[in-house]
């Protein structure tokens, strides 16, 4: 089949990502649950944004244990999302709009339910016995060694019939593909140029920094926290080699847009999967500045989070990717994190504000922005501490880990009601109408309660709106170049309540300030900084999210939650 023509190389470096949570996102059946084209029903309102690209998470074959990141069944699209036929449309619909589509890979592992794993798990004959990871119990009997699942308890489960235990760093019903195994790997380059094949742009990847083990599967001494067997496991001794490789036979070829998503990854490791010489990716995700409040890297502990961290590790990976040649993906929100608006900010007396402060904010970096459904509309955080509203699989284990490890049933609620990924999960708020326009049946979880006075149809009505300044943003990427290639100046050291920095070539300065507070702060700019400034030309104002914004002087004064951006030619 001939290649699908691209556009030419690079070309999201000044694009927009809009990532969307199909099961939460339009439902057009009345099912409860949204689908493909409730997708397609909602592109102008995406394109409306600015959108290039849309990132479409799993919507295969999938018993749905981990909302579709549990695959069953590569190649076709699970009855819940839709159709083939309706997938096609999708593409062609995008196409028509002149934007791009991202799908969601997931090949870490599969779905114990995926023909792999039950002929795998048959006989330890079968030929795709090798396609998974299996090891004799310990010598006790348990399990190989005591590297733990993200998801909570081992990471091992024990197969009655062959006497064997096989690897799953996720969910029990997640197995862990052997990717020593050539035939896996083929396999997987095989899947990839399907979709490829049927008009995908592009492939943001599942925690394809954990594909290659350490072979030895030693036990983990503890001597590096959290001792759960990451260290064994995370950017592993092939993980570049294998990456490569799928770059070399499909992401090469079909001009792809690739994004990993990488966990508990390094710096250095995220510059080589994404500097274009090494032909790897073209951008990473990274969370570092997501676990700023995490005590001690703690996910399942509170407490608040630390402002000059946050800004130390933005910092570090702003300057780094630069000095290194690679390239960020930029996100403060996903699928698998609470909404910073709640987590970073005020979701309610300054709600407005601090939605527009944290878009200015994250918009004014190095990368490719990624915006999640919803957050340009400021939806917050639900307020739940009732356990029966949840439905993700991590936060139903947790609830029962807290209180194995001491925590009350009060307290192990209140920790999974601020930490749970169903935060993010909730349906989109379309409009004021019954379930807020997502589904004409019942919802496969509890709408927001606020979304009469939170909704995408208010949003595009109100000139000042959340949406209204993500649109400017937006635009901005695509006409300011500074925003692309200019290098990353921090300009806040050790302010308790300002975040400031400044972007910079030869023709253009971007300087973008931000006040993460409640209270009413001055901010002054280091004396050199300053005096670099040429202010007798012009300091244009970009962007502000008050009403009256400050003059860009040596001091200046901000409102609470203000934040601006100026440019200076």
């Amino acid at each position: 089949m001939k290649l699908t023509e691209k556009p030419t190389q690079d070309w999201w470096r000044t694009s927009t990502v809009y990532q969307v949570y199909p099961k939460s996102f339009h439902d057009t059946t009345g099912s409860g649950t949204g689908d493909i084209r409730g997708l397609t029903k909602k592109l102008d309102y995406i394109k409306g944004l600015g959108i290039d690209i849309v990132w479409l998470q799993p919507v295969y074959v999938s018993p749905q244990n981990d909302n579709g990141y549990d695959v069953a069944d590569y190649y076709n699209i699970d009855p819940a999302y839709g159709t083939m036929d309706d997938f096609d449309e999708l593409v062609s619909e995008l196409k028509s709009r002149d934007m791009h589509l991202m799908i969601d890979i997931v090949v870490n592992h599969s779905s114990i339910e995926h023909r792999w794993f039950k002929e795998a798990a048959s006989s330890k004959d079968n030929p795709y016995r090798d396609y998974y990871i299996w090891k004799e119990p310990a010598s006790d009997g348990g399990p190989p060694n005591n590297w733990q699942s993200k998801f909570g308890g081992p990471a091992w489960q024990l197969d009655e019939e062959t006497g064997q235990y096989y690897l799953t760093l996720f969910d029990k019903t997640q197995a862990d593909l052997n990717w020593e195994n050539e035939k896996v790997r083929q396999e997987v380059v095989e899947l990839l140029t399907f979709w490829a094949q049927k008009g995908v742009d592009g492939f943001r990847l599942d925690v394809i920094n954990l594909i290659s083990k350490n072979q030895d599967f030693p036990d983990d001494d503890g001597s590096i926290p959290p001792g759960d067997g990451r260290k064994f496991y995370t950017d592993g001794p092939r993980v570049h080699e294998y990456v490569k490789e799928l770059n070399e036979k499909v992401f090469r070829p079909y001009n792809l847009v690739t994004v990993g998503e990488m966990s508990s990854t390094t710096l250095e490791h995220c510059i080589q999967y994404s500097r274009p010489e090494e032909n790897e990716f073209s951008m990473t995700f990274s969370f570092h500045h997501l676990k700023v409040d995490y005590p001690n890297g703690q996910k399942w502990e509170l407490m608040p989070y630390d402002f000059e961290e946050l800004k130390r590790v933005l910092s570090r990976w702003q300057i780094g990717m630069y000095e290194g040649g690679g390239w960020n993906a930029l996100f403060w929100n996903n699928h698998d994190q609470p909404r910073a608006l709640t987590r970073f900010t005020d979701d309610r007396r300054y709600r407005k504000e601090s939605a527009k402060l944290l878009a200015t904010t994250v918009h004014g970096l190095q990368g490719t922005p990624y915006v999640y459904q919803g957050e340009e509309i400021g939806m917050p955080d639900p307020k739940w501490n009732d356990m029966n509203e949840f439905r993700d699989v991590e936060s139903r284990n947790m609830y029962d880990i807290l209180q194995e490890k001491g925590k009350s049933a009060e307290e192990a609620a209140h920790i999974i009601s601020v930490r749970s990924r169903d935060n993010a999960r909730l349906p989109m708020s379309w409009d004021d109408r019954e379930q807020a326009g997502f589904t004409s049946g019942t919802p496969w979880i509890k709408i927001d309660e606020r979304y009469r006075e939170i909704n995408a149809q208010l949003e595009m009505d109100d000139p000042g709106s959340i949406y209204h300044h993500y649109r400017k943003l937006i635009e901005f990427r695509k006409t300011v170049p500074v925003l692309t290639d200019g290098r990353y100046v921090r300009l806040d050291e050790g302010h308790p309540q300002v975040y400031a920095y400044a972007r910079v070539n030869k023709q253009q300065t971007v300087v973008v300030i931000s006040n993460f507070s409640d209270q009413e702060v001055s901010f002054r700019f280091p004396d050199a900084f300053f005096k670099e400034l040429d202010l007798k030309a012009e300091a244009e104002l970009m962007l502000g999210n008050t009403v009256e914004a400050p003059p860009l002087a040596e001091i200046v004064r901000l409102q609470p939650y203000g934040s601006y951006m100026w440019l200076i030619n």
